[in-house]
């Protein structure tokens, strides 16, 4: 059984989940546009009826054209704060901050299945996508929290292209930290890079981070 904690409001947690058959969550491009779109914007109530319309925006500029309204409209009512995200090609990590009761059940709820619908009709599959519902871990003081965002960003040095190049990674919110923020106040950054004195700094930070091996040695994953 997948591993759950009790969610408190105000708190952090590490969130991951994996394909239920270890095989890729993301076929194609679309798919991971599709992934990225649901994790920033589904934070809050707010429906969107055609989800298809962003997608193929993005494809062409890679940008979703939300209107500020709607956006305002999921920062003023979301269930969770985003901190960071990773999506890999079978498993994705986020990390949120649950700001109403139930919130991150909600949020994952909505996420997991919206992309599972998309993606049976899509590629004519059938069955759960998903490894369970979801793991998450408690995020118990702020050296955890650091070392976790340094676990996340790192995620990519699995990829052999992508060996350390996790800074040009663009399925993760590493470069909205040490780069321009593409997502504005959708990822609410300040409680990690008001730590650091720069974006450099917390750039080292990850580049010289073991945390990887720790996370693992002590089941955080």
């Amino acid at each position: 059984m997948p591993r759950r904690e009790n969610i408190s409001i105000g708190e952090y947690y590490h969130i991951y989940n994996r394909e239920n058959n270890k095989q890729n969550l993301f076929l194609e491009e679309r798919d991971w546009i599709r992934f990225l779109f649901l994790i920033l914007y589904l934070q809050s109530p707010v429906l969107f009826n055609n989800m298809s319309r962003p997608i193929s925006y993005f494809v062409r500029h890679r940008r979703f054209n939300i209107s500020d309204k709607d956006i305002l409209g999921i920062i003023k009512n979301r269930y969770v704060e985003l901190i960071n995200f990773c999506l890999m090609p079978n498993h994705f990590h986020i990390t949120v901050r649950e700001i109403k009761e139930g919130g991150i059940s909600k949020y994952l709820q909505r996420i997991q299945i919206a992309y599972t619908k998309y993606l049976n009709t899509k590629h004519e599959k059938s069955g759960h996508l998903f490894q369970g519902s979801f793991r998450s871990v408690h995020i118990k003081n702020n050296e955890q929290l650091l070392h976790l965002s340094a676990y996340i960003y790192r995620n990519p040095r699995e990829i052999p292209k992508w060996k350390n190049k996790e800074g040009e990674y663009f399925w993760s919110s590493y470069q909205d930290y040490i780069k321009e923020n593409r997502w504005g106040e959708l990822i609410k950054r300040e409680i990690i890079l008001d730590q650091f004195s720069n974006k450099k700094e917390y750039q080292d930070f990850i580049e010289t981070s073991g945390t990887k091996l720790l996370l693992d040695e002590t089941h955080l994953i």
